[in-house]
């Protein structure tokens, strides 16, 4: 077997095996739903929102080696690296691509070079360099029936807009109809957090698709108190020193006429959102305490909040933890809206096999 110049011996195998699994994979699909690839896949909380829906992973990819360690725990599956060193090729088909890509700004001079020269740019010109290119490299290499694509709320106004635009011309190019919505998982965890969901179907196949994110919401809004353990160790209690230093940070802001400051959460309602700098001193959620210092969630908390089951092993130190699960997404939000797109897809479906049938009658 050739090995090109960046690939590993590793990568090789991987990729040959990758190849094999993905025809069997395939073949079997719909005896478990459908099937997706989980790019950027953190820890994998978009698998388990389309398992969560009976969907079966045939590939998965995620370069940091901590997120790594705890997908392998839980999944049992071992991620491909350096999505940029891996041949499209050799990623198996699917119905659905999965990606929370990360958000980076997209370089415009060489499009804007060519724009002026009366010449086309397409999504290789405008989006090379950056991480998006390589789920663009993927879609139009594999053609799956759905993309869903999840990132922070800000990516709209990233680089003043430009990011978006770029993301949104590059799917159109490869002949997606694409639908998005920000919305908030407050009504499925008790957080506040607001994320950017995009979703597209393949036009080649389904034309002009009528979606919408209509969620079915939980009957009972949750609360944070209900995530909370009885008993925390006193480690994660706030010492003096860092107590008194965000108390006088947020009296300093407020005197100025900031907001900034940390954030006393309110244990029957939501919590403000967690993020991947949690671990360093836990300030935007704050556990109150009766009689002593507040405290910061433990990991097993954050888990909760962001909607993972009490199954879900944290194999790594708490500081990878809180940077894991920060950036991680609302595991019942995504199930909620990855039901919506199976459901879409389903009926699309259908709706093709019905019309094969009529004309399959019309020709005998």
């Amino acid at each position: 077997m050739a090995i090109n110049s960046w690939q590993t011996l590793q990568q090789s195998v991987t990729a040959a095996l990758c190849k094999y699994v993905g025809k069997v994979d395939t073949m079997t699909s719909k005896k478990s739903g459908y099937t997706f690839i989980d790019l950027f896949a953190g820890i994998g909380g978009l698998r388990l929102a389309f398992e969560n829906n009976g969907s079966q992973s045939v590939y998965s990819n995620e370069w940091n080696k901590y997120s790594q360690q705890t997908y392998l725990a839980n999944f049992g599956v071992q991620p491909d690296g350096d999505i940029t060193h891996v041949d499209a090729d050799t990623i198996p088909y699917h119905d659905i691509l999965v990606a929370g890509f990360p958000c980076q700004p997209f370089s415009i001079a060489g499009v804007s070079k060519k724009n002026s020269m009366g010449r086309a740019t397409g999504f290789q010109d405008k989006t090379q360099g950056t991480l998006f290119f390589d789920v663009c490299r993927v879609i139009k290499a594999k053609r799956p029936k759905a993309i869903f694509l999840e990132n922070v709320k800000n990516l709209k106004s990233h680089d003043n807009g430009r990011t978006f635009k770029v993301i949104m011309d590059s799917l159109d190019e490869l002949g997606y109809d694409v639908h998005y919505k920000v919305i908030d998982a407050q009504d499925f965890v008790p957080q506040h957090r607001e994320r950017i969901v995009i979703i597209g179907f393949d036009r080649e196949r389904y034309g002009y698709v009528d979606f919408s994110f209509n969620l079915n919401k939980p009957a009972k809004k949750p609360i944070l108190r209900d995530i909370l353990e009885p008993e925390v160790d006193d480690k994660y209690t706030l010492s003096d020193k860092l107590w008194n230093y965000l108390q006088a940070y947020a009296a300093k802001h407020k005197a100025a006429g900031n907001g900034f400051g940390y954030g006393m959460a309110d244990l029957y309602g939501h919590s403000r959102t967690l993020s991947a700098r949690y671990y360093k001193d836990g300030s935007e959620i704050l556990i109150p305490q009766e009689g002593k210092n507040p405290r910061r969630l433990n990991p097993r908390e954050c888990a909760r909040l962001q909607g993972f089951p009490d199954s879900f092993e944290i194999p790594v130190s708490n500081t990878q933890a809180y940077k894991q699960f920060g950036n991680s997404v609302s595991v019942p939000l995504m199930t909620e809206v990855a039901r919506l797109v199976q459901s879409k897809l389903t009926e699309l479906d259908m709706g093709i096999g019905q019309e094969q049938d009529i004309l399959a009658v019309g020709e005998q």
